[in-house]
C-alpha cells in the first residue's frame, strides 16, 4: 500500500491538469491511467481552440496550466477565426499533431517533482464516514489519499458502437472502467449516461486535394496560445494545410435509406449525444431542408497520412462508412484508415459539486472533465486545473479557488454545471456568457494571471509580464489621450483620405484611434513625425489591447457597470450553515434546491434552477434581518 496526498484517476486533458497543478503546489500525487501510452490523447479531433474554447485555453495558460503550452510544442496549424467580427469572439484555433501533443504532455507528467504516474484500473472509491480514503484497482492493490479528483472521460463503463456491433472501452483498443461508476453509485454519487462520437479517419494520399478549397494556417503573424512561449521556438515553424469539401445529395440519400443500421436510430443507443456536434446521421435528418453540409479535411502530424474528417462523426457500420466517404466530394477514391464510432459513457450530475468541484456527497472528492458531463478537451483541462488547486487549496487550509461568471469562462461554465439542468453533454460558447465583451481571450492574462501568481502556479517572472502589459497599456492610452492633432500633420491628412473621413479641430490620438477604419499602426504612422510625442511602438500584443480598449471603450464601460451591479449579489454572502427550511414565503422547490446547491451568495443563489426572483427577494431580506 501506498500513501498519498492526491490522487488523480485518469490521464486525459482533465487528468494531467489536476496532477500537475497538485504536484506543482507541493503535494505528493500520483496519476492512474488504464495505459501509459496514451497520456494527454487527443482522442477525437486533433485541435484545440475556436470561440470561447480559446478563451478557456488562454485562462488555463494565465492561472498556471500546461495545455496552451503543450499546443504551442506540438501545433501543425495556428490561425485567428473571426477576424472580420468583434474582439469578443475572435479566436485562436491550432490543428496539433496528436501522436507529438501526447507525447510531450507525457513528458511533461513524467519530469514533474512530487508526480507517480502508475498504469492500472482504478475499481473502488475508498471513504470512511463519507470522506475519501483511498481507491483500489484491478490488479488487487489499494492506494490511500487525503484527496481523490476523479477525470475519467469516456471510460466510466464505455460501451463503443459501430454498426451493430458493441465493444467495451472507452476509446477505440482502450479498456473501459467497468467497476468504478457502481463505486460511486453507492456512495450517493447520481449517475447518467451520456453519448459523443467520433468521424472516420481517411489516407490523404487518396484524397484529391487539387479540386478541394484549401485552408492555410497564418504564417505572417506569430501566433502562440501560451504567454510562457518563446517567439525562437515557434518561429519558422512548418505548417500544414486544411480543406473544406462538402456532404452531396448521394450522401444524403445512403444515410436515410440505411437510418435501420444506424445505432442512435435503430434503439440501439438511448443516451443523449452533444447537440452541437451531431453525427451525420443527425445533421441530414434534422436539417433535411439541404442538400449539403461542410466537412474540414484535418490533418493528423507530420509524420502520418490520417485526415481527420471534421463533420463526418458516425457509428454506420464499416461498409456504409465506405460509401458516405467515397461520396465526399474529393474523397472519391479515399481509403478509410480507422472507422467512425459511438461511445457511450456513464457520467456524475454536475449538480451535486461545489463550486471547487469537490463532490457534495462525498467529502474530498473532487470531478474534473467529462465525468462532469462536459464535452471538448477544452472544458477538461479548465476543470482539471481548477479541482487540482482546490484540492491542494484545502489540504493546506487556504481560501479556494472559486471563479465568477465575470472573472472568467471557467467562472461560467463551472456555474451552468452547478445550476443549469445539464440535458447533454456541455460546450463552452461565447454565447454562454453574459460579459463577453470583458471576457476576451485577449485579455485573459489580465484578468487571472495574479490570481495563478498568489496560488502559486504562476511564476514572478511570467507575471510581471503581464504587470507590464497592463501598465503599458495604460500608459499609451494615457499618450493617446493628451496628443491633439492638427491638419498640419501630412500624414494624419493621408490616412484621413485613405478611409474617407474628416478632422474636427482638437481631435486627439485617442479619439483618432476610435474610428472604426483606423488601426494602431496608423496611429503610430501619424505620431512618427511628431516630436512632443513618444515612440509607440510595442510588441504586438500590447499594441492590440491598446486598440481593443480605445475603440470599444464605451461598450466595456457598460458591460463594467452591469458587472458592478451583479456583483453586488456576489458580494451578499450566505452563511454556509444558513437554514433554508425555516424561511417562509418561498417555495418548496426553492428551499430544496438552495439546500442541495449551498450557494456561497446571492448572485450564485439567483441562477439555480426553480429559484424565481421573489424567492430571492425574500432571502435576502432574511440575510438583512428584515425577516427572521
Amino acid at each position: 500500500m501506498r500513501d498519498y496526498d492526491v490522487i488523480v484517476v485518469g490521464a486525459g486533458h482533465a487528468g494531467c491538469e489536476a496532477a500537475l497543478a497538485s504536484a506543482r503546489l507541493g503535494m505528493k500525487t500520483a496519476i492512474f491511467t488504464i495505459t501509459l501510452d496514451n497520456i494527454g490523447m487527443m482522442s477525437c479531433n486533433p485541435s484545440l481552440g475556436g470561440p470561447a474554447k480559446s478563451h478557456l485555453v488562454k485562462e488555463i495558460d494565465a492561472l498556471g496550466g500546461e495545455m496552451a503550452c503543450n499546443m504551442d510544442k506540438s501545433f501543425i496549424q495556428m490561425r485567428i477565426l473571426n477576424t472580420k467580427k468583434g474582439p469578443a469572439v475572435r479566436s485562436l484555433r491550432a490543428q496539433a499533431d496528436r501522436k507529438v501533443y501526447s507525447r510531450e504532455m507525457k513528458k511533461t507528467v513524467e519530469n514533474q517533482e512530487n508526480l507517480d504516474i502508475i498504469q492500472d484500473i482504478v475499481t473502488e472509491l475508498k471513504t470512511e464516514n463519507g470522506k475519501v480514503t483511498g481507491i483500489s484497482t484491478k490488479t488487487g492493490l489499494e492506494f490511500t489519499a487525503k484527496v481523490v479528483i476523479l477525470a475519467t472521460g469516456t471510460f466510466l463503463k464505455g460501451l463503443m458502437h459501430i454498426g451493430d456491433r458493441k465493444i467495451k472501452g472507452g476509446r477505440m483498443g482502450e479498456l473501459s472502467s467497468e467497476e468504478l461508476s457502481d463505486s460511486l453509485a453507492k456512495e450517493g454519487l447520481k449517475i447518467g449516461r451520456f453519448k459523443t462520437g467520433t468521424p472516420p479517419r481517411v489516407d490523404i494520399r487518396t484524397i484529391n486535394l487539387d479540386i478541394l478549397e484549401e485552408q492555410p494556417g497564418e504564417t505572417e503573424k506569430l501566433l502562440k496560445f501560451s504567454a510562457r512561449t518563446k517567439d525562437e521556438d515557434i518561429k519558422g515553424r512548418k505548417q500544414l494545410s486544411c480543406y473544406l469539401t462538402r456532404t452531396t445529395p448521394n450522401i444524403h440519400s445512403i444515410i436515410l435509406s440505411n437510418l435501420d443500421k444506424a445505432p442512435m436510430y435503430n434503439g440501439s443507443i438511448d443516451s443523449t449525444g452533444p447537440r452541437y456536434c451531431p453525427s451525420i446521421e443527425d445533421k441530414v435528418v434534422k436539417f433535411s431542408e439541404k442538400d449539403s453540409h461542410h466537412l474540414f479535411l484535418e490533418p493528423e502530424g507530420f509524420d502520418t497520412s490520417e485526415v481527420y474528417i471534421s463533420g463526418l462523426s458516425t457509428s454506420f457500420p464499416a461498409e456504409i462508412q465506405q460509401k458516405i466517404v467515397n461520396n465526399v466530394i474529393g474523397l472519391e477514391n479515399a481509403h478509410i484508415m480507422r472507422y467512425g464510432y459511438a461511445v457511450e459513457y456513464d457520467y456524475v450530475d454536475p449538480s451535486g459539486l461545489k463550486y471547487t468541484l469537490e463532490s457534495r456527497a462525498v467529502e474530498n472528492l473532487y470531478l474534473a472533465g467529462q465525468i462532469n458531463g462536459t464535452s471538448g478537451y477544452e472544458e477538461a483541462a479548465a476543470q482539471g486545473l481548477v479541482a487540482g488547486v482546490n484540492a491542494v487549496q484545502k489540504l493546506k487550509n487556504k481560501e479556494p479557488l472559486i471563479l465568477d461568471r465575470a472573472d472568467s469562462y471557467i467562472g461560467t461554465m463551472i456555474d451552468d454545471l452547478i445550476n443549469k439542468e445539464i440535458m447533454e453533454p456541455y460546450r463552452m460558447f461565447t454565447a454562454r456568457s453574459e460579459y463577453r465583451l470583458i471576457l476576451r481571450e485577449d485579455n485573459a492574462d489580465l484578468r487571472l494571471a495574479e490570481t495563478g501568481y498568489k496560488i502559486g502556479l504562476v511564476s514572478e517572472e511570467e507575471y510581471k509580464k503581464t504587470v507590464h502589459k497592463r501598465e503599458s497599456v495604460k500608459k499609451i492610452i494615457e499618450i493617446l489621450e493628451n496628443t491633439k492633432l492638427g491638419t498640419s500633420n501630412g500624414r494624419l491628412v493621408e490616412i484621413l483620405d485613405k478611409y474617407g473621413d474628416s478632422l474636427k479641430s482638437g481631435t486627439t490620438l485617442k479619439e483618432t484611434l476610435r474610428r472604426p477604419k483606423v488601426t494602431y499602426d496608423d496611429i503610430k504612422y501619424i505620431a512618427g513625425i511628431m516630436n512632443d510625442v513618444p515612440d509607440l511602438s510595442y510588441d504586438e500584443d500590447i499594441e492590440y489591447q491598446t486598440e481593443v480598449q480605445v475603440k470599444y471603450e464605451g461598450y466595456i464601460q457598460k458591460s463594467y457597470q452591469i458587472i458592478e451591479r451583479q456583483k453586488r449579489l456576489e458580494e451578499k454572502m450566505i452563511p454556509e450553515n444558513f437554514d433554508y427550511n425555516r424561511m417562509l414565503g418561498i417555495t418548496r422547490e426553492a428551499k430544496q434546491r438552495l439546500g442541495e446547491k449551498r450557494p456561497h451568495n446571492i448572485g450564485q443563489a439567483s441562477r439555480i434552477v426553480g429559484v424565481t426572483p421573489a424567492d430571492v427577494s425574500v432571502l435576502l431580506m432574511y440575510l438583512e434581518g428584515v425577516l427572521s
